[in-house]
C-alpha cells in the first residue's frame, strides 16, 4: 500500500491511499488480485493516514491472505507493531523485492488517482 499527497497544495490537502492485493514471490510480482482506494482531505497525522491507508485495504476486492506492507517511512517511521494495531491479519515494512515492486505499484496507482481527483 501507499500513500499519495501527504504535503499541502494551494492551502489544502488530498491524500489518497491505494491498497494493491497481489501475489508475490521473493523477486516479483506473480499476480494482481485487485486494488483498493480512499481519500482524505484532512492534514497527514499518523492517525489520520493510517486510518486513510485501513480504509484503501478495506476496499480491496476480497482481503489478503498475507500482510499489509508499506515503506516505513509512509507511516512517520512508526514501529510496525505499533501501526499492524490497525490492521489484519498483519502489517509489515517491505523486506524483499517482490513487497519493493507491490509497494510500488500502489505508489503509481495512488499518484494517478489523486491527479484524476485533483
Amino acid at each position: 500500500m501507499d500513500i499519495s499527497g501527504r504535503h499541502e497544495e494551494d492551502g489544502e490537502y488530498l491524500m489518497v491511499a491505494a491498497a494493491v492485493h497481489a501475489r508475490v514471490d521473493s523477486s516479483r510480482i506473480r499476480s494482481v488480485e485487485g486494488m483498493g482506494f480512499a481519500a482524505a482531505r484532512e492534514g497527514p497525522t499518523l492517525e489520520a493516514t493510517v486510518a486513510l491507508a485501513a480504509e484503501a485495504v478495506g476496499n480491496l476486492p476480497s482481503p489478503p491472505d498475507g500482510p499489509i506492507v508499506a515503506e516505513n517511512g509512509e507511516f512517520y517511521e512508526e514501529p510496525a507493531a505499533r501501526v499492524g494495531l490497525s490492521f489484519q491479519p498483519e502489517f509489515k515494512y517491505v523486506e524483499s523485492i517482490g513487497e519493493r515492486e507491490t509497494v510500488q505499484a500502489a505508489h503509481h496507482a495512488a499518484y494517478a488517482a489523486r491527479n484524476l481527483l485533483r
